[in-house]
């Protein structure tokens, strides 16, 4: 009886407003079911249509720090209020499945998890300039303007830690962004 290879764990990362989601949906589309989306924790109340196990585990503040006790989470955060983590459970049952796990997680969400997982596949995507980054933030009309300021001054911290990431990706023209993506899930899993 042979034993299913495990899963490989890629990590994407970069500024608010860079693309993230887009192209990991995009890897996910073309994958699924042998990539999967981490689905995160949280302790926030579930908004408009969102499903628990869905587009997140919605835990109670207690329940989050209880967990957070367990250590039960690979990574987890207290961000505008919120509790937010990714479950080890979730990763390990995947991984150890033979599916491939791809996390949209900021820049210290990331090391964290590289702590955890040293053979993660690390990819930061960056914006072509600043400016075009802010120009997206604006234009997706989201966003109070403090919270536009918030964004972008972190946008200005995470793109410091770029060099800490295995590859990384300019986001200058969305097809070219998913095929670069794209090849390197190609050369991790076939």
């Amino acid at each position: 009886m042979s034993k299913t290879a495990r899963g490989f764990l890629f990590v994407v990362s970069g500024p608010s407003g860079v693309g993230k989601t887009v192209l990991c949906n995009e890897i996910v589309k073309r994958y699924a079911p042998h990539v999967v989306y981490s689905i995160s924790a949280t302790s926030r109340a579930p908004r408009g249509g969102e499903t628990n196990g869905q587009e997140y585990y919605f835990y109670s503040a207690a329940e989050f720090k209880k967990a957070i006790e367990r250590d039960e989470f690979a990574e987890w955060a207290f961000v505008h209020g919120n509790y937010y983590g990714t479950p080890r459970r979730f990763l390990e049952e995947n991984l150890e499945a033979g599916r491939h796990v791809i996390l949209n997680i900021d820049v210290q969400g990331a090391l964290k998890i590289r702590e955890n997982y040293p053979d993660a596949v690390m990819v930061f995507i960056a914006p072509p300039t600043f400016a075009e980054l802010e120009s997206r933030i604006r234009k997706r009309n989201m966003d109070s303007e403090d919270s536009i300021k918030h964004r972008l001054e972190n946008a200005c911290q995470e793109m410091g830690y770029k060099d800490q990431y295995r590859y990384s990706i300019v986001n200058d023209n969305l097809p070219e962004a998913i095929t670069e993506l794209n090849e390197i899930f190609v050369d991790y899993i076939g």
